[in-house]
This record gives structure tokens, C-alpha cells and sequence, in this order.
């Protein structure tokens, strides 16, 4: 086990599970024996997911260890929502299940089949951190779909050949990407470009002021957002966001579709403290952004490869256009800094040291954030899991080093959803934060729709 993934492994607390939680809807129901075979076949082809953890002799350390009787039975659960089997049901599930932690003597993830939501069903699955990094297990997910309702087409899903025994060349995966994932290609195939870089860092200079940076920046402000955490969480979703909403947001106001959104998020978090009469006078807070340093045709590798960069979100701006633009401002800041290198040398030093010294610079390093944030373009076009039309992707990130939040975008089929996941004894309503963030976006839309008629 490398060093890095050994430190997601140690990072695991009942108040704070290191674990990806994902849910795919399909609105048609889908039957076990269906989704059984998906994990038979494609799932269960990746060898990482037939191994399990196993603790050194001595107990200092870690290794993976085949699991040669992996208990499907087990790893693939099957539930029936109590009526009404509508959104506020699965929430309550969704959460319950992220607050549990996986069996350490088994691979660690599962799936749970969902039947009775709606008129359909859902997948859960919940999947270790210490497996693979955001990136890689939402591109094993997504290569468990099929581009269209025959799972046995010839035109099979070529994300799955990233994960192949033979994995493709650089040119060749990001040809696949190309063909599922178009808005990610650059988001993918920049890790190549941050391996010179690290190269770089190595040879000294330029990562100095970086890491200097991330050790003396300061606590962040003390909000309801930020303290000890219990063990129950909380999972919430927002609405689909249009494309074409947001492609009118950017015209009328300026920015990316990334700018957009997590002026969203602040403006979501600033009506939510607001409520509460906790809003300071320019307040910031900062969130934790994850940064893939995988090459994609390193992929079928898993683990974790990944930098972090705080970035500040000035929620203690009132007027929505001020604040889209310093948060544009700040962005373009980051899209030049060392950190992201800096934090994965950090991460890989932990996961080498004693777990108290692990323990305390985590601690030291929570103290400096407030929510784990990471936005990924998903696929353009329709998907397919067993043979059904998948509807939605959502997903929730961990919240590392002790933070109490992880806000997680997605974007699939011209359409945006927000994870919002929260410690319970924190934000017991992760639905009004939800609700804010949809109107701090009507608010963005209703402004960008009259600039831009003002122009025509």
C-alpha cells in the first residue's frame, strides 16, 4: 500500500469515515441478478476491488491481500424503501449508510440496490478513499455504464479499457475520454503538465513560498459550519441545474461554469448563516479543492494521486456580481500555485510517519479549512446502467482532516447537481444551505438575463 493511500486508510474515524458515497438513478426499475452480474463482470475485472486490507505483523503498516472468496452476497445489498419511496426517504438512507463504516475485513466498498424510489431504482455505492483518489472512482463508475441500453453491444463503454490489463497509451485515453467525458479532456489530461512540475518542485525553488504558505496560513473563522463532530451525518441534493441556464449566467456576468457555481455555494452558505445570525462582516472561509496529479493513462493504477488548494470564498459578500468576481479572481490566483504539488508531497510524508504525528498535522491542517469542495464535468450524453437509462449521478466527497462539510458538482446530460453532505450536530438541515444555493443561482440568472438584454 503507498504511502499516500495508507494515509486515507488511518485518516478513518466513526465521526468522520473516509469513504466516496454515490448514488446513480435510474428511473425503471433494475433487478438484482442485473446488477450482480455489472460487478461480476466489470467491477470485480479491476483487481484492486478483490483485495482487501491487511495489517502488517507489527501493526505499524499495510498491505493488500487477495480476498479469494469475495462474498458478493454481501458487497451487493438489496433494500425496499418504506412508502413513500420519494426523495426525503432516501435522503434518510443515504445518510444512514454514510455514517457507517465499511467491514475492514472484506474490500472495501458495497453496493446497495434500492427498489420502491419512485417509479425506478437507485445504486448506492460507498467506496473506500484509501482504493483510489474522487477522480479515479468516478471514472470506475462510470465505466461500469454502457453508451446505449445493450450491455453486450460491440460499442462498449471505452472508459473501460482505462482500467484494463493492457491500458492505453496517452493519446489513445484521452480519445476515450473524448468520447464520454468531453468537458473533462482538460480537467484529465493536465496531470501530465503538473508531473513536470513536481519534477520541478523537487529540484527546489519554486514550492518554498507554497509550502509556506499552507503551514503558517491561519486557523479559518470559527462558523456553525466548523467544530467537534459526531458520528451521524447528513446527505442532501440540490435540483438539476440547466446548461443552458448556467451558458446564460456566464454571458450576461462573465466567468466559468466553475466560477458560477461555487459563487453558488458562497452565496448558498451566506443566506444559510445569515438565517442563523451567525454572519460575520467580510467573512471568507475556505474550502478544501482536491486536484488530480494522475496521468489518465495511469488510471487503471487507482490509488490516490491528488493535490489540495484552499481556496478563501468571500461569503461575506452581499452584492452577487462583487462576489462572482473576487471569486474569479481568487480562482485564476490558485490556477498558478505550487500547492496542489506541495500538498501531495505532504500527504505521501504522513502516510510514511507514526499515525500521532499523521494525527496531529491533519488537526493542525483541518483547523485551517471549513468543507472539502470539488467540481467535476461529467458526461454529456445519456448513460446506461443494466440496460436502464440512468437519469442522475450524485455524489458526496469525505471530509478530511476533521472538517465537517463536503459540497461535491456534477454535471451529467446538460445538467448540474450539488452533493451537500454535513455533520448532523452541525448543519442538522443540510436542505436550507441546498435551498440557498438554488437562490443565490436565480439570483445570478435574473441579473445575467437583464445584462444581457440590456446589451440586445
Amino acid at each position: 500500500m503507498s504511502h499516500v493511500d495508507r494515509m486515507w486508510l488511518r485518516m478513518d474515524d466513526p465521526t468522520n469515515l473516509m469513504m466516496i458515497t454515490g448514488v446513480t438513478f435510474c428511473d425503471e426499475p433494475i433487478e438484482r441478478s442485473e446488477v450482480r452480474k455489472v460487478l461480476e463482470d466489470r467491477l470485480l475485472a479491476i483487481p484492486r476491488f478483490g483485495l482487501r486490507v491487511v495489517a502488517d505483523s507489527r501493526g505499524s503498516g499495510h498491505h493488500w491481500e487477495d480476498d479469494e472468496n469475495v462474498d458478493l452476497d454481501w458487497h451487493l445489498q438489496e433494500v425496499v424503501l418504506p412508502h413513500p419511496g420519494d426523495e426525503q426517504v432516501l435522503r434518510e438512507f443515504v445518510s444512514y449508510w454514510m455514517s457507517t463504516p465499511l467491514d475492514r475485513d472484506r474490500p472495501l466498498w458495497q453496493t446497495h440496490l434500492i427498489q420502491n424510489y419512485k417509479q425506478g431504482s437507485a445504486v448506492l455505492w460507498r467506496l473506500h478513499h484509501c482504493i483510489g483518489d474522487g477522480i479515479a472512482l468516478m471514472l470506475v463508475m462510470l465505466s461500469l455504464t454502457d453508451l446505449g441500453p445493450d450491455p453486450e453491444s460491440e460499442e462498449t463503454n471505452p472508459l473501460r479499457a482505462l482500467f484494463s490489463d493492457n491500458p492505453p497509451g496517452p493519446e489513445e485515453a484521452k480519445e476515450y475520454l473524448q468520447r464520454v467525458l468531453p468537458e473533462a479532456v482538460k480537467l484529465l489530461t493536465l496531470p501530465g503538465e503538473a508531473m513536470g512540475a513536481i519534477s520541478r518542485w523537487k529540484r527546489g525553488g519554486a514550492s518554498v513560498p507554497a509550502f509556506g504558505r499552507l503551514v503558517l496560513r491561519p486557523p479559518d473563522p470559527r462558523t456553525p459550519f466548523r467544530g467537534s463532530l459526531g458520528v451521524a451525518k447528513r446527505a442532501a441534493w440540490s435540483e438539476a441545474i440547466g446548461m443552458d441556464e448556467i451558458a446564460t449566467v456566464r454571458e450576461g456576468l462573465g466567468g466559468t461554469v466553475n466560477d458560477v457555481l461555487t459563487n453558488a455555494v458562497a452565496g448558498g452558505l451566506r443566506r444559510y448563516l445569515e438565517s442563523r445570525g451567525e454572519l460575520q462582516t467580510r467573512l471568507s472561509i475556505r474550502v478544501v479543492v482536491p486536484v488530480s496529479l494522475r496521468p489518465l493513462e495511469e488510471m487503471y493504477s487507482l490509488g490516490n494521486q491528488f493535490g489540495l488548494v484552499f481556496l478563501s470564498l468571500p461569503v461575506g459578500i452581499v452584492d452577487t456580481k462583487q462576489r462572482l468576481a473576487e471569486i474569479r479572481k481568487r480562482m485564476n490566483k490558485l490556477k498558478r500555485s505550487f500547492e496542489p504539488v506541495v500538498a501531495m508531497q505532504i500527504m505521501a510524508a504522513l502516510g510514511a510517519s507514526p499515525k500521532n504525528v499523521q494525527d496531529l498535522v491533519a488537526k493542525i491542517f483541518g483547523a485551517k479549512g471549513t468543507a472539502v469542495l470539488t467540481n467535476v464535468p461529467g458526461p454529456r450524453n445519456r448513460l446506461y446502467f443494466a440496460g436502464r437509462p440512468v437519469r442522475d449521478f450524485i455524489f458526496w466527497v469525505p471530509q478530511a482532516a476533521r472538517l465537517g462539510m463536503g459540497i461535491s458538482i456534477m454535471s451529467y446530460s446538460g445538467e448540474v447537481r450539488i452533493g451537500l453532505a454535513t455533520d448532523a450536530g452541525l448543519v442538522p438541515d443540510p436542505e436550507a444551505v441546498i435551498a440557498g444555493m438554488h437562490q443565490e443561482f436565480h439570483t445570478m440568472h435574473r441579473l445575467a438575463t437583464e445584462a444581457v438584454r440590456r446589451v440586445s
